[in-house]
């Protein structure tokens, strides 16, 4: 039997680790909506400028910087949903995302290499397949602590061909009866994720819109931008009805502020944003408040995720997300 936790209880009931007052939330969400306003967000994509100006943001055509008045924060967060569901071909392995539910666990990625056993004591590390897909979201599948499955190897044989995240889509939903979260899209092709989907549906596009087998991740990129790539899957899922992750990767005294606390303004701020920009699109469109924001590792150049201010940036995201009423997801475990 699995045991489920649950976060901001008491001690006896499930996990709590209490990090801000509710004063301290509304200060960091007070600052956040600062740095919105000024300097604002820059954002690379044509459409979602045109989508952020009609919805009442100041928008610079020279600059690609849109600035989100206070009232469009506020507007985006009513409209979003505390919760939804995780739909897998086998709806018993449904999952229920909610600002303060259960907490579910999902595998890491996305690796581009594999460990090959040659014999006794010998290992070789080489690129990662689509038979290696395959093989770990089976084994997903099999894992009843695994909630569901997040796109975990690359199916490196695509490589280059123009369609690796369409393949990467579809052996997982072959190969696991979990909901699928594709932690690789790519904006352009969307609509061929969706089209899977809904050939699964025997063609209803309808039911592939109520019951999304798969969601998306993506992330703005720090500090306070929103790329191509992150716009189009933020716009395409919410129209899609697919439940989109929106997900910094800030790395503290790297591409966001040496101090956790200023790099949990700016990481609120890009989270928000991409947040506003679905809701625009579709009031209501299921989001996660995500994050794998952690500090930089100046000696070796890398993103710790396992460091312990992963732990506290972790916590504290996700008591944002409930301050917002939004499911959360984080990095860490």
């Amino acid at each position: 039997m699995v045991k489920q936790y649950f976060p901001g209880r008491t001690p006896l009931e499930g996990v709590s680790l209490e990090l801000f007052t509710e004063d301290d939330l509304r200060a960091i969400h007070y600052a956040t909506t600062d740095v919105l306003l000024n300097p604002g967000i820059q954002v690379s994509d044509a459409e979602a400028r045109s989508i952020l100006k009609e919805g009442g943001c100041l928008v610079d055509e020279k600059t690609h910087v849109v600035k989100i008045p206070e009232f469009v924060v506020n507007r985006a967060l009513r409209d979003c949903p505390s919760k939804f569901t995780l739909w897998g071909r086998d709806k018993k392995k449904n999952v229920k995302q909610e600002h303060k539910g259960k907490v579910n666990w999902t595998c890491f990625g996305t690796g581009v290499q594999m460990c090959k056993y040659l014999g006794p004591g010998k290992y070789e590390t080489v690129d990662s397949t689509g038979t290696d897909l395959a093989d770990t979201a089976k084994l997903c599948d099999w894992a009843e602590n695994i909630n569901y499955f997040s796109l975990s190897v690359s199916a490196r044989e695509y490589a280059g061909q123009g369609a690796q995240d369409v393949h990467e889509t579809l052996i997982p939903l072959m190969n696991t009866t979990k909901h699928f979260h594709h932690i690789d899209p790519v904006g352009e092709n969307v609509e061929y994720y969706q089209q899977i989907a809904t050939a699964y549906y025997g063609g209803d596009d309808e039911e592939a819109r109520k019951k999304p087998i798969f969601s998306t991740l993506l992330c703005p990129t720090s500090p306070l931008e929103l790329g191509d790539n992150a716009c189009q899957v933020i716009i395409k899922g919410a129209r899609f009805g697919t439940p989109v992750n929106v997900l910094s990767m800030a790395m503290a005294g790297g591409s966001s502020s040496v101090h956790l606390a200023g790099t949990l303004v700016t990481h609120n701020a890009e989270v928000l944003s991409g947040i506003v920009l679905a809701q625009l699109v579709k009031p209501g469109a299921p989001v996660w408040y995500g994050s794998s924001t952690t500090t930089f590792d100046l000696k070796k150049g890398t993103a710790p995720v396992g460091s312990p201010e992963l732990g506290l940036i972790s916590a504290s995201v996700a008591k944002l997300g409930q301050y917002y009423g939004l499911p959360t997801f984080v990095a860490g475990s």
